[in-house]
Protein backbone atom coordinates (compact mmCIF):
# COMPACT_ATOMS: atom_id res chain seq x y z
CA UNK A 1 0.00 0.00 0.00
CA UNK A 2 1.55 3.65 -1.21
CA UNK A 3 0.90 6.51 1.40
CA UNK A 4 0.99 9.88 0.17
CA UNK A 5 1.57 12.61 3.04
CA UNK A 6 1.70 16.24 2.46
CA UNK A 7 3.26 18.60 5.37
CA UNK A 8 1.57 21.91 6.94
CA UNK A 9 -0.22 23.48 4.08
CA UNK A 10 0.09 27.14 4.18
CA UNK A 11 -3.05 29.91 3.38
CA UNK A 12 -4.73 30.16 0.37
CA UNK A 13 -1.16 29.55 -2.09
CA UNK A 14 -0.30 26.03 -0.67
CA UNK A 15 -4.47 24.70 -0.30
CA UNK A 16 -5.19 25.65 -4.33
CA UNK A 17 -2.02 24.21 -5.01
CA UNK A 18 -2.69 21.14 -3.38
CA UNK A 19 -6.52 21.06 -4.10
CA UNK A 20 -5.34 21.38 -8.22
CA UNK A 21 -2.37 19.33 -8.00
CA UNK A 22 -3.63 15.99 -5.49
CA UNK A 23 -5.35 14.13 -8.12
CA UNK A 24 -2.27 14.29 -10.78
CA UNK A 25 -0.05 13.30 -8.28
CA UNK A 26 -2.28 10.58 -6.70
CA UNK A 27 -2.04 9.18 -10.42
CA UNK A 28 1.66 10.10 -11.72
CA UNK A 29 3.00 7.92 -8.08
CA UNK A 30 0.20 5.31 -8.05
CA UNK A 31 -0.81 6.62 -4.40
CA UNK A 32 -3.35 4.49 -2.53
CA UNK A 33 -3.93 6.66 0.10
CA UNK A 34 -3.49 10.46 0.88
CA UNK A 35 -3.10 12.45 4.24
CA UNK A 36 -2.57 15.91 4.78
CA UNK A 37 -1.42 18.41 7.75
CA UNK A 38 -4.44 21.41 7.42
CA UNK A 39 -3.75 23.20 10.41
CA UNK A 40 -2.39 26.74 8.54
CA UNK A 41 -4.51 25.86 5.56
CA UNK A 42 -7.00 28.89 6.81
CA UNK A 43 -5.16 32.30 6.04
CA UNK A 44 -2.11 30.65 7.77
CA UNK A 45 -3.79 30.29 10.96
CA UNK A 46 -6.11 26.98 11.77
CA UNK A 47 -8.62 25.32 9.42
CA UNK A 48 -11.94 25.97 8.94
CA UNK A 49 -14.97 23.23 8.17
CA UNK A 50 -15.04 25.12 4.28
CA UNK A 51 -11.95 24.31 3.64
CA UNK A 52 -11.90 20.73 5.15
CA UNK A 53 -14.46 19.79 3.30
CA UNK A 54 -12.84 21.01 -0.15
CA UNK A 55 -9.60 19.52 0.93
CA UNK A 56 -11.77 16.13 1.48
CA UNK A 57 -13.65 16.19 -2.01
CA UNK A 58 -10.07 16.92 -3.86
CA UNK A 59 -9.20 13.33 -2.69
CA UNK A 60 -7.57 13.56 0.74
CA UNK A 61 -8.44 10.59 2.90
CA UNK A 62 -7.61 12.28 6.48
CA UNK A 63 -6.12 15.77 7.79
CA UNK A 64 -4.24 16.08 10.69
CA UNK A 65 -3.36 19.37 12.28
CA UNK A 66 -1.52 20.53 15.43
CA UNK A 67 -1.27 23.44 17.87
CA UNK A 68 -2.92 25.84 15.58
CA UNK A 69 -6.01 23.79 15.90
CA UNK A 70 -8.36 25.84 16.93
CA UNK A 71 -7.56 29.07 15.57
CA UNK A 72 -10.71 29.21 13.67
CA UNK A 73 -13.72 28.99 15.97
CA UNK A 74 -16.12 27.25 14.41
CA UNK A 75 -13.66 24.13 14.16
CA UNK A 76 -14.73 22.93 17.41
CA UNK A 77 -18.36 22.28 16.74
CA UNK A 78 -17.27 20.54 13.13
CA UNK A 79 -14.72 18.06 14.80
CA UNK A 80 -16.64 16.06 16.65
CA UNK A 81 -19.06 15.92 13.35
CA UNK A 82 -15.80 14.41 10.85
CA UNK A 83 -14.11 11.64 12.12
CA UNK A 84 -11.51 11.84 9.39
CA UNK A 85 -10.38 15.53 10.45
CA UNK A 86 -8.05 14.86 13.72
CA UNK A 87 -6.49 16.87 16.87
CA UNK A 88 -3.79 16.37 18.56
CA UNK A 89 -4.41 12.42 20.79
CA UNK A 90 -2.90 13.67 23.81
CA UNK A 91 -4.83 16.75 24.42
CA UNK A 92 -7.34 15.63 27.85
CA UNK A 93 -9.43 13.06 27.32
CA UNK A 94 -12.65 15.20 26.82
CA UNK A 95 -11.31 17.86 24.28
CA UNK A 96 -13.73 18.11 21.59
CA UNK A 97 -12.59 15.84 18.80
CA UNK A 98 -10.59 12.71 18.65
CA UNK A 99 -6.43 11.94 17.28
CA UNK A 100 -7.27 8.98 15.80
CA UNK A 101 -8.82 7.37 13.11
CA UNK A 102 -9.23 3.74 11.34
CA UNK A 103 -10.31 3.99 7.76
CA UNK A 104 -11.25 0.74 5.75
CA UNK A 105 -9.55 0.38 2.40
CA UNK A 106 -8.65 -2.73 -0.22
CA UNK A 107 -5.81 -3.32 1.62
CA UNK A 108 -7.40 -3.85 5.11
CA UNK A 109 -7.54 -1.35 7.83
CA UNK A 110 -5.09 1.74 8.27
CA UNK A 111 -5.22 3.88 11.44
CA UNK A 112 -3.86 7.71 11.37
CA UNK A 113 -3.07 9.02 14.04
CA UNK A 114 -1.65 12.72 15.30
CA UNK A 115 0.09 14.15 18.43
CA UNK A 116 1.97 17.10 19.26
CA UNK A 117 5.41 17.29 20.91
CA UNK A 118 5.85 18.98 24.15
CA UNK A 119 9.76 20.43 23.41
CA UNK A 120 9.32 24.51 23.43
CA UNK A 121 5.89 23.48 22.40
CA UNK A 122 2.20 25.49 23.60
CA UNK A 123 0.22 24.45 25.37
CA UNK A 124 1.70 21.81 27.51
CA UNK A 125 -0.37 18.83 26.64
CA UNK A 126 0.10 15.63 28.19
CA UNK A 127 3.25 13.33 27.51
CA UNK A 128 2.78 11.70 23.71
CA UNK A 129 5.44 9.45 24.06
CA UNK A 130 2.93 7.09 26.42
CA UNK A 131 0.16 8.34 24.90
CA UNK A 132 0.91 7.59 21.62
CA UNK A 133 2.32 4.11 23.10
CA UNK A 134 -1.14 3.27 24.54
CA UNK A 135 -3.55 4.37 21.67
CA UNK A 136 -1.04 2.16 18.69
CA UNK A 137 -1.59 -1.19 21.41
CA UNK A 138 -5.26 -0.56 21.37
CA UNK A 139 -5.19 -0.67 17.42
CA UNK A 140 -3.35 -3.26 17.20
CA UNK A 141 -4.83 -5.25 20.35
CA UNK A 142 -8.79 -4.05 20.28
CA UNK A 143 -9.16 -3.43 16.30
CA UNK A 144 -6.52 -5.84 14.46
CA UNK A 145 -4.99 -2.92 12.62
CA UNK A 146 -1.68 -3.21 11.14
CA UNK A 147 -1.18 -0.24 8.97
CA UNK A 148 -0.32 2.45 11.45
CA UNK A 149 0.69 6.19 10.15
CA UNK A 150 1.61 8.52 12.71
CA UNK A 151 1.80 12.60 12.38
CA UNK A 152 4.01 13.89 15.32
CA UNK A 153 3.43 17.89 15.24
CA UNK A 154 6.95 18.76 17.38
CA UNK A 155 9.00 21.62 16.99
CA UNK A 156 12.87 20.12 17.52
CA UNK A 157 14.19 17.42 15.56
CA UNK A 158 15.12 15.51 18.66
CA UNK A 159 11.25 14.97 19.62
CA UNK A 160 10.70 13.93 16.14
CA UNK A 161 13.63 11.82 16.42
CA UNK A 162 13.11 10.10 19.24
CA UNK A 163 9.87 9.26 18.73
CA UNK A 164 10.76 7.11 15.41
CA UNK A 165 12.59 5.09 17.74
CA UNK A 166 10.15 4.92 20.20
CA UNK A 167 7.54 3.69 17.59
CA UNK A 168 9.70 1.54 15.80
CA UNK A 169 8.24 -1.97 14.65
CA UNK A 170 4.85 -0.84 16.16
CA UNK A 171 4.02 1.37 13.42
CA UNK A 172 4.62 1.91 9.83
CA UNK A 173 5.27 5.48 9.72
CA UNK A 174 6.63 8.49 11.72
CA UNK A 175 6.23 11.66 10.08
CA UNK A 176 7.01 15.22 11.82
CA UNK A 177 5.63 18.34 10.80
CA UNK A 178 5.35 21.82 12.42
CA UNK A 179 8.60 23.62 10.96
CA UNK A 180 7.58 23.56 7.53
CA UNK A 181 11.30 23.06 6.78
CA UNK A 182 11.76 19.05 4.87
CA UNK A 183 14.37 17.40 6.12
CA UNK A 184 16.68 15.21 4.18
CA UNK A 185 17.06 12.20 6.72
CA UNK A 186 14.13 9.71 4.95
CA UNK A 187 14.90 5.90 6.30
CA UNK A 188 13.71 2.87 7.62
CA UNK A 189 14.16 2.22 10.81
CA UNK A 190 15.67 -0.63 12.41
CA UNK A 191 12.42 -2.51 12.92
CA UNK A 192 10.64 -1.65 9.93
CA UNK A 193 9.27 1.90 11.05
CA UNK A 194 9.51 4.50 8.20
CA UNK A 195 10.82 7.72 9.61
CA UNK A 196 11.26 11.85 8.26
CA UNK A 197 12.11 14.43 10.63
CA UNK A 198 10.08 16.80 8.92
CA UNK A 199 7.79 16.81 6.07
CA UNK A 200 7.90 20.58 5.18
CA UNK A 201 5.50 22.34 3.89
CA UNK A 202 2.92 22.96 0.74
CA UNK A 203 3.06 26.68 0.54
CA UNK A 204 4.77 29.67 -1.39
CA UNK A 205 7.91 29.14 -2.42
CA UNK A 206 9.72 32.33 -1.92
CA UNK A 207 8.90 33.15 1.69
CA UNK A 208 9.99 31.99 5.20
CA UNK A 209 7.67 29.45 6.35
CA UNK A 210 5.06 30.49 4.60
CA UNK A 211 4.77 34.11 5.22
CA UNK A 212 6.00 37.24 3.40
CA UNK A 213 9.73 37.51 3.56
CA UNK A 214 9.87 41.30 3.97
CA UNK A 215 7.47 41.42 6.74
CA UNK A 216 9.27 38.79 8.74
CA UNK A 217 12.49 40.15 8.21
CA UNK A 218 11.54 43.54 9.35
CA UNK A 219 10.11 41.91 12.87
CA UNK A 220 14.03 40.42 13.16
CA UNK A 221 15.83 43.57 12.62
CA UNK A 222 13.39 46.07 14.82
CA UNK A 223 11.98 43.60 17.43
CA UNK A 224 8.59 45.66 16.42
CA UNK A 225 5.39 44.03 16.40
CA UNK A 226 3.95 43.34 12.65
CA UNK A 227 1.40 41.08 10.49
CA UNK A 228 3.16 38.27 9.01
CA UNK A 229 0.63 37.53 5.82
CA UNK A 230 0.54 34.66 3.38
CA UNK A 231 3.26 35.29 0.81
CA UNK A 232 2.60 35.07 -3.00
CA UNK A 233 3.74 33.37 -5.85
CA UNK A 234 5.06 29.71 -6.93
CA UNK A 235 4.19 27.00 -4.77
CA UNK A 236 6.34 24.33 -3.04
CA UNK A 237 4.49 21.02 -2.28
CA UNK A 238 6.89 18.50 0.61
CA UNK A 239 5.72 15.73 1.93
CA UNK A 240 6.84 12.08 2.16
CA UNK A 241 5.58 8.72 -0.04
CA UNK A 242 5.90 5.45 2.12
CA UNK A 243 5.24 1.77 1.15
CA UNK A 244 3.81 -0.39 3.54
CA UNK A 245 3.58 -4.52 3.26
CA UNK A 246 -0.33 -4.52 4.12
CA UNK A 247 0.60 -8.50 5.82
CA UNK A 248 2.91 -6.99 8.43
CA UNK A 249 2.55 -3.43 8.81
CA UNK A 250 6.31 -2.55 8.32
CA UNK A 251 7.39 0.20 5.33
CA UNK A 252 9.76 -1.65 3.10
CA UNK A 253 10.37 2.14 0.57
CA UNK A 254 10.30 5.44 1.92
CA UNK A 255 11.13 8.58 -0.50
CA UNK A 256 11.02 12.61 0.05
CA UNK A 257 8.09 14.11 -1.82
CA UNK A 258 9.67 17.91 -2.99
CA UNK A 259 7.89 19.31 -5.68
CA UNK A 260 7.92 23.00 -7.22
CA UNK A 261 5.22 23.82 -9.35
CA UNK A 262 5.09 26.09 -12.49
CA UNK A 263 2.53 28.58 -13.14
CA UNK A 264 0.50 26.52 -15.52
CA UNK A 265 -0.13 23.70 -12.48
CA UNK A 266 -1.30 26.56 -10.15
CA UNK A 267 -4.09 27.92 -12.13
Amino acid sequence: MRILFLGDIVGEPGRKAVMNKLADIKREHQIDFSIVNGENSAGGRGITPKIARELFASGVEVITTGDHVWDQRELMDYLPTELNILRPINYPSDTPGHGSVIYETKFGKVAVLNAQGRTFMNPPLDNPFTVVETEVTRLKEEEGVKMIFLDFHAETTSESIAMGFHLDGTVSAVVGTHTHVQTADERILPNGTAHLTDAGMCGPEISVLGRNVESVVWRFKTGLPTRFPVAKGPVRLCGMIVDINPETGKAIHVERFNQLLSPSEMS
